[in-house]
């Protein structure tokens, strides 16, 4: 996906809040908007997820499936929540018993499994908002665009959806986020848009030293783990212990699923900022 020449303004005297916007949004990376308050953030989300129109220039190769938990999710829909999941889901071509099944999980997942008849009229800010990342969730989005999406969320929601946002990006998916917490999924981004004056500066987090995971006991050898995210390079040392090589954005996700493996045991993690 591309934004080739993006410029937009309020009004056709207003300023300008972005000019001339090039990026470039490739599979699987989680990249985080920052800027000032009024900086353009919330508009530029709203132009990658297709929810605003650029005065200037063209959107190319947005994913069909996009999903967007805007900066204001709507609270008085006159839906209860499940109700309006399994419409959700049905607008992005699930069957409705998936999307019933799929909503109702993460209601769960969110902590909202109690309000799942509950009239969206009815329920808190904080429920609602849990409503909004269920619907971005919902029918696995090849791009995922979140507008402070955590706001609101309690501890327990916060954790869960930074668990499902990387599970998601180790899958493929393109994720573009605001947050207000500054060590939000910081380990796992690979790019940070900087927005100001109207432009946007992008930087990588590519130049990372790389981390370093020994493991043993690999049942299916060295060359099995080379599949597993993240993997950049595997090497079997002098005493049966694999060392992996992988960086900071996806140690993390590396390590659950070495961890996950029957017999594999990580004996040491090294580089990076550890």
């Amino acid at each position: 996906m591309r934004l080739d020449g993006i410029g937009l303004r309020h009004g056709r005297r207003g300023p300008w809040l972005l000019r001339d916007v090039q990026l470039e949004l490739l599979p699987g990376q989680l990249i985080r908007a920052q800027g000032r308050n009024g900086c353009g953030k919330s508009t530029l989300l709203r132009v990658v997820a297709g929810a605003a129109r650029p005065g200037r220039g063209q959107v190319l190769g947005r994913p069909a499936r996009t999903a967007y938990v805007p900066e204001r999710f709507p609270p008085a829909l006159p839906f209860p929540a499940l109700e309006y999941l399994r419409l959700m889901g049905r607008v992005h071509g699930l069957p409705a018993a998936e999307a019933e099944r799929r909503g109702t999980r993460l209601l769960s997942r969110l902590g909202a499994e109690g309000h799942a008849d509950r009239p969206l009229a009815r329920l808190s800010k904080g429920t609602c908002q849990k409503v909004a990342v269920a619907q971005a969730l919902l029918a696995d989005p090849a791009l995922l665009v979140l507008d402070e999406a955590w706001t609101g969320l309690d501890t327990d929601a916060r954790t869960a959806l930074d668990e499902e946002v990387e599970e998601r990006a180790d899958r493929g998916t393109t994720v573009v986020f605001v947050d207000h917490d500054p060590s939000r999924l910081g380990l796992r981004t690979d790019l940070r848009w900087a927005l100001g004056d109207g432009t946007v500066a992008v930087t990588s987090q590519e130049a990372a030293t790389p981390v370093r995971i020994d493991c043993t006991g690999v049942a299916d050898g060295p060359e099995a783990l080379s599949a597993l995210p993240g993997v950049r390079a595997v090497t079997v040392l002098a005493d049966a212990t694999v060392r992996l090589e992988t960086d900071e954005a996806h140690s993390d996700a590396l390590l659950r699923a070495l961890l996950a493996l029957p017999g594999t045991h990580v004996r040491r993690v090294s580089g990076g900022l550890r």
